[in-house]
């Protein structure tokens, strides 16, 4: 299984390294990190730093795409280059997949036109409106494009994955190695279940830089 990862600057660096963890336990996996150009790329705080080993445009092919999210993701959905590079290789991938904001660029590069898919809770309208239905779930498949919502969803995609491609042993093996047994101390990763005060707070501060990216230049 050859796995490629994207990655770029001010990604959510747990959108990659979380499905990274699980996926790269598969037997015989392959994993790479590309990217726009080799070299470091920083997390959105710009306290983590990650490194992108092959430039996107050197991969001539993968099995599995990976695509995460970021401030960076939404960059990104801007660059028709980027775009066409993600249209290139998703013609050789068995699966397609994202994670929180990461669907936004499968979506910006008319991947996802008319399929069900599921992203950070604070942007489905965004996904909509490139063209895709959201779907309120953990991840979503449909044909072979696969989606994780915010950001920890990326381990349960990559944990469904494992099933789908090596079985119920190894994919439970791979969850035993990573002590992957969730239970929060709070019930406050749902925005249903949350007051709606912090959510709209919440809701405001993701898209308030996202209102900067799209304001004319002065």
């Amino acid at each position: 299984m050859d796995i490629v990862c994207l990655l770029f600057d001010e990604i959510t660096a747990l959108d990659a390294i979380g499905p990274y963890e699980v996926l790269s336990r598969l037997p015989g996996a392959r994993t790479r990190f590309a990217g726009p150009r080799e070299g470091l790329v920083r997390s959105e705080n710009r306290a983590l730093g990650l490194h992108v080993d092959v430039a996107l445009e050197h991969v001539t092919s993968c099995d599995l795409l990976l695509v995460p999210g970021g401030f960076g993701a939404r960059k990104l959905a801007l660059d028709p280059a980027l775009l066409a590079e993600l249209q290139r290789l998703d013609q050789t991938t068995q699966i397609t997949a994202s994670v929180c904001t990461g669907a936004l660029l499968l979506a910006a590069a008319g991947l996802l036109n008319g399929r069900k898919a599921t992203t950070h809770w604070a942007y489905f309208e965004q996904l909509r409106a490139l063209g895709a239905e959201p779907i309120a779930e953990r991840y979503v498949r449909d044909g072979k494009y696969a989606t994780a919502a915010g950001v920890s969803a990326g381990i349960d995609l990559g944990l469904a994955l494992a099933l789908e491609l090596a079985g119920q042993e190894v994919a439970e093996a791979i969850q035993l190695s990573i002590e992957y047994d969730p239970t929060p101390p709070l019930a406050a990763g749902n925005p249903a279940r949350v007051a709606p005060a912090l959510r709209e707070r919440l809701y405001s501060r993701s898209h308030r830089r996202d209102h900067e990216l799209s304001a004319p230049a002065k």
